[in-house]
Parts: C-alpha cells; structure tokens; sequence
C-alpha cells in the first residue's frame, strides 16, 4: 500500500484550478496546471481512504448529501487522503415525476442547485460537477437538455475554475444530437456503459462525438446483459469472472482511447443491494476487497497488491452449475462444493447464505431492499462444502463468501428454484 503521506499531490490552494486543453483532437484534463487523468471510482458510501491507498486519485457521487455524510464532510475527507471529487448534482428525472414543460418547478431547481454550488465551489478538493445522472433513460422530453445546460451555464458563472458534464446511460446517437443542439455549454460528456464498453470508442468516432468524455460508470456485467434461468433470473458472474471483465474491459476501452478519454469512475467502491447483494460492489456488506480491487490496483499502479484475493475455481449446486437450471425439491437435501485457488498457507473461513430471489427490482440504480435471509436452509459439512435443504417452494439464491485473514474475499450465487 502507499503511505497516505505520500498522496497528498495537489496544493493547498483553494479552490483548484481544472481545465480542459484541447490539442489537434486530444484532450488533456489539467489540476492546477498538472496533467490529470481520472483513476477513479463511484463511491456514496465506500471508504474513501482505501481508494486512495490502492492508487485512485479521485471519486464521483450522485448528489452532494447522501443522508450519512454531508458534501463538506465528504470533500474534506477526500483531501485528506489528496483525492480529487466529481461532486454529483441530483437532478429531476420524469420516471421520478419531474416536469420540465413546469417553469416554476425547473426554476426552483436552477436555485437549490446554485446553493449547493454556491456552498462547495471553493474546496480544493472538487474537480468538475455532475449535472444528472443517467438523465436519458426512459426520457420523453428533450426540454431537461435545455435545463441541464441552464444549469452548467449557472455554474460557469458562479465558478469559473470547474468543468461540467452530466451522465449518459450508454451512448446513442439521439442523445448526442440533442446534446449538441440544447447543451452546448457543457464542458466534456460521462458515458456508462457495462458488457458493451469495449464498444463505446468505437462508437464515440461513429456518432461524430469529437468532444472529451469520461467513462462515469463500468463494471460488472450488468443483469439486463447476463444469460438468465428459463425462469428468468438472471446469472450473476463470480468474482473472479469479474474480474477478469474489469481488467480486459479497461484495456480495450479506456485505456484505447488515449485522445478523447481522460479517465473513468470504476463501479462501486463499496457494497450495493441491486438484483443481488454481490452484483455491482467491488466489496462485500462486511467490508472485504473481492478479486475486482485487486485489478484496479494494478490497473492504477502498473503492479499487483502483495495480498491477493482468493480465486474460484468452480462452484456448483446438487453437481450443476448457475447454468444449468437448477431445480430441487422441498426439504431434500443437495450437496454444494466450492473450488477455490488461494496463496499457500492462507486459511479461508466460508459463509453460506440463502436469499429468495429479489422483488424489489429498481431502474437506473435506485435504492432496493435486500431479501430476507432464509434460515436453517444451510448445514456446513466442509469448509468449502455444504448440504442445502429448503422448505418452502419459491425462487432463491444460494451465496457463498470465502474470506482470508487479509480482508480479501472471494463471492459467487447460484439461483435455484424450489418445487
């Protein structure tokens, strides 16, 4: 790990100064006249000391008070550890009931977003704004562009030292024209894409984007993209499936785009209940770094971490696989098995758990419920081998977390369905 010493990099001077320089189509994002590429992460509620001692330089939000710490608590920490933040600014979304053929109720959202930039402006850990968050998806009136670039041009005025850019889910061509036709004042675009990243600067050069941009959001394959059950679940890769995503996705991406990409916000330094508890956090509810931390580490630092996460091997339910369309019976019992590869002489502790499939299935990331955990379904045979037995019929989720004494772990589920 490096010295949290050592990472203090930018000037005490408040606020910083973030610029934009553009040469023959190739873009450079500057802080306070050092060049400056985005080694980041999406992080609400993650530990933010963490991120830096894994080699990030900076993180994104989604809005500027999260309900556990304010946006002064959250720059200050950021600083601390010599973090960059892109301060997120929650913008009305119409799937959420905001109107924006309704004047009186975009101004009043023009005036809280002038205090909240009135409030943070100066803070030397702010890099640039994020007007919105995915403000495309299912959208029927172009009219939020308009309000969006209201917004940045508001922001210019009042702070001349931060860029602006608003999140895009995915990129398409619709978005880009009405982009450039209603919000010319935006400084740069966020893209967030996830199985189809390796496409994105490709389709960058297609649609005739020839702006700078940062990839907001990519991870995990998300579960609108994974195969699913014949029942219709959707089957989450393990860890070290993801891991190999993030590592090969960064390649081919953001790293392929040196001209037009000036950095992205890996997804999510933390945990996140969404469709599964496991899906999109690059750490587990108690705390532990999965596999996907381990290749950010070297992603960011050229090497990998001393401590390495555990690796599955295979992981299989009555003998199958997630894909092979598991079906049991009420109170029979089945065998689970979990191979995993790990560094010699390490003891790994496993955690079993069975969750009924979600229900409470959100859009666009919003916040949904963890199921309840059924009890009694798990007798511990092993230490990397149960027996399962359910008793009610239903849809669920057979987890399993193979933790080591370096706060390294290793997770992957199966779904099932009990008859």
């Amino acid at each position: 790990m490096k010295s949290i010493k050592a990472l203090h990099t930018f000037s005490e001077v408040s606020p910083a100064k973030v610029e934009l320089v553009e040469s023959q189509g190739s873009f450079q994002l500057m802080v306070n006249k050092h060049p400056f590429f985005i080694r980041g992460a999406g992080l609400e509620f993650g530990n933010i000391r963490s991120l830096a001692e894994h080699g990030g330089n900076s993180f994104r939000t989604w809005r500027t008070d999260n309900g556990q710490r304010s946006a002064i608590e959250i720059l200050d920490e950021a600083h601390k550890y010599g973090l960059m933040v892109c301060m997120g600014i929650e913008i009305g979304r119409e799937r959420h009931g905001f109107d924006y053929d309704d004047s009186a109720q975009v101004q009043q959202q023009l005036e809280r977003v002038m205090k909240e930039v009135e409030e943070l402006k100066d803070h030397p850990a702010l890099l640039m704004w994020g007007i919105g968050n995915e403000l495309n998806l299912k959208y029927t009136n172009p009219k939020v562009w308009d309000a969006v670039n209201e917004i940045s041009e508001m922001i210019h005025k009042t702070d001349p030292n931060h860029l602006t850019t608003t999140s895009l889910s995915g990129i398409f061509k619709k978005e880009l024209k009405h982009i450039k036709e209603r919000c010319p004042d935006l400084d740069l675009l966020s893209f967030q894409l996830y199985g189809n990243l390796p496409i994105l600067p490709r389709l960058v050069k297609k649609f005739g984007y020839t702006g700078a941009y940062v990839v907001s959001e990519w991870g995990a394959t998300g579960h609108w993209e994974v195969p699913q059950t014949s029942w219709g679940a959707p089957i989450e890769e393990n860890s070290t499936e993801k891991a190999g995503k993030y590592l090969e996705r960064y390649k081919t991406a953001i790293a392929s785009d040196p001209e037009q990409c000036v950095g992205s916000f890996v997804f999510l330094w933390g945990d996140k209940q969404e469709r599964t508890p496991t899906w999109y956090g690059m750490h587990l509810e108690s705390g532990e770094e999965t596999e996907v931390v381990d290749v950010m580490h070297f992603l960011w630092n050229g090497e990998w971490p001393e401590n390495r996460a555990p690796r599955i091997i295979s992981f299989v339910l009555d003998g199958k696989s997630a894909e092979e369309d598991i079906r049991l019976k009420r109170n029979k019992s089945y065998n689970s098995k979990i191979m995993l590869a790990v560094v010699a002489n390490k003891s790994i502790d496993f955690r079993w758990e069975v969750l009924p499939e979600s229900t409470d299935l959100k859009e666009g990331g919003d916040p949904e419920e963890k199921p309840e955990l059924i009890k009694g379904a798990i007798k511990e045979l092993g230490d990397n081998e149960v027996v399962l037995s359910v008793p009610d019929a239903g849809h669920f989720r057979l987890f399993v977390y193979a933790v080591d004494g370096d706060n390294k772990a290793a997770t992957a589920n199966i779904p099932f369905i009990v008859t």
